[in-house]
């Protein structure tokens, strides 16, 4: 929250306790964002594209989720990333 700007090889990775369906919003966030939602086994399960700023109204993904990694919008078009598509990372 908060940001005004990210650099292109930035993002955010959030860690979840247990694996459920996640909703995001972009309240406070001012960029653009993707929003990668990504289960235990490291699959994309569900991506937000483009979330606009200060947008209140939920994203809620289809499916349960570990880790959401939020990167600059439109960098999955770019990069091709996809639902399906597996994640290596470590933190």
């Amino acid at each position: 929250m908060y940001r005004t700007s990210m650099s292109e090889d930035e993002g955010m990775l959030f860690v979840f306790d247990t694996e459920r369906v996640l909703s995001f919003w972009m309240k406070n966030t001012y960029i653009p964002l993707d929003m990668i939602f990504i289960d235990s086994e490291h699959v994309i399960i569900d991506i937000n594209h483009n979330a606009q700023p200060e947008d209140t109204v939920p994203f809620t993904s289809s499916a349960a989720a570990l880790y959401v990694l939020e990167v600059n919008g439109g960098f999955c078009e770019t990069e091709n990333v996809n639902v399906g598509d597996s994640v290596e990372f470590d933190y």
